[in-house]
C-alpha cells in the first residue's frame, strides 16, 4: 500500500488591518478579504490612533488606510506606522476619493506605498494589497506619475526641494524615466540596457534615496527637479 506524500503547508496569509471609520465599509471590507483565500484581517481600527496602536501591537503585512478619519488623520497614521521601529516593514496602502482628498502626495511622502480609489472594484482592491504586501508599488508608474501630478498642479504646498545626493548619472537618468511613466522594461529598452541591470540600478535608488518603493521614487524625481510638470492639465 502506498502512502500519500504530505501536502507542503500553504503560505501564510498575507495579514491585513482594516483602518476605516464608517463601519459599514469596515465590515466589507473584512468579509471580502477573510473570504479570500489568502489573505486574512487581523484588526479593525475606527481612528487614526487606533490603526498606529495596532500596527505596532500585530505588526501586518499590509494596513488599508482611510485617509479621512477622526482623532487622527490617515497621514498622520502612516507617517507614524513607518517611522516607528515596531511597526517598520509594515506596508500601508492609502484609501482615497481622489476627487475630494487631496492628501495623495503628503502621503506617499509620509511613507505609504501606494493608494487606491475607493470605486475599485473588489478585483483592483485584492490585487491591490497583494502587490502592496510584496514590497512593490501599488499603481503602475504612469498611473502613479499621473495622480501626482494632479496633485501637485493643484493648491497644494509646493514640494520640498530634495538633495539626491550622491547618485550617478546612470541612476540620475534612471530616475528621470521612472519620474515620467516608465517601467523597468521600457527603461530598458530606452538606455539599451538589460532588465536585470536596470533593477540593479533601482535598488541602488531605493538605498541610497531611502525610498521604501517605486512609488517614492516618482516623488523622488519630483522634489529633485527631474521631473516637471507643463501647465495647464491633461
Amino acid at each position: 500500500m502506498t502512502v500519500d506524500a504530505a501536502p507542503h503547508d500553504p503560505s501564510p496569509p498575507i495579514r491585513v488591518l482594516l483602518a476605516e471609520d464608517q463601519v459599514l465599509v469596515r465590515d466589507s471590507l473584512k468579509v471580502l478579504i477573510d473570504t479570500t483565500p489568502g489573505l486574512a484581517t487581523v484588526g479593525e481600527a475606527g481612528t487614526g490612533a487606533e490603526a498606529v496602536l495596532l500596527a505596532r501591537q500585530r505588526r501586518p503585512d499590509v494596513v488599508l488606510m482611510d485617509v479621512r478619519m477622526p482623532d487622527m488623520d490617515g497621514i498622520e497614521a502612516t507617517r507614524r506606522i513607518c517611522a516607528h521601529p515596531d511597526s517598520a516593514g509594515v506596508r500601508v496602502l492609502i484609501l482615497t476619493t481622489f476627487d475630494l482628498d487631496e492628501y495623495v502626495y503628503a502621503s506617499l511622502r509620509a511613507g505609504a506605498s501606494g493608494f487606491l480609489v475607493k470605486n475599485a472594484t473588489a478585483a483592483e482592491l485584492l490585487a491591490a494589497i497583494r502587490v502592496v504586501a510584496v514590497g512593490e508599488a501599488l499603481l503602475a508608474p504612469s498611473a502613479t506619475r499621473r495622480l501626482i501630478a494632479e496633485f501637485l498642479r493643484g493648491a497644494h504646498p509646493a514640494p520640498v526641494v530634495r538633495d539626491l545626493g550622491d547618485i550617478t548619472q546612470r541612476e540620475r537618468e534612471v530616475l528621470t524615466l521612472i519620474g515620467n511613466g516608465m517601467s523597468n522594461s521600457e527603461i530598458a529598452e530606452h538606455l539599451h540596457l538589460t532588465v536585470g541591470t536596470v533593477k540593479t540600478h533601482v535598488g541602488r535608488l531605493l538605498a541610497k534615496l531611502h525610498a521604501r518603493d517605486r512609488a517614492q521614487l516618482v516623488i523622488a524625481a519630483y522634489e529633485g527637479g527631474l521631473v516637471t510638470i507643463p501647465d495647464g492639465r491633461r
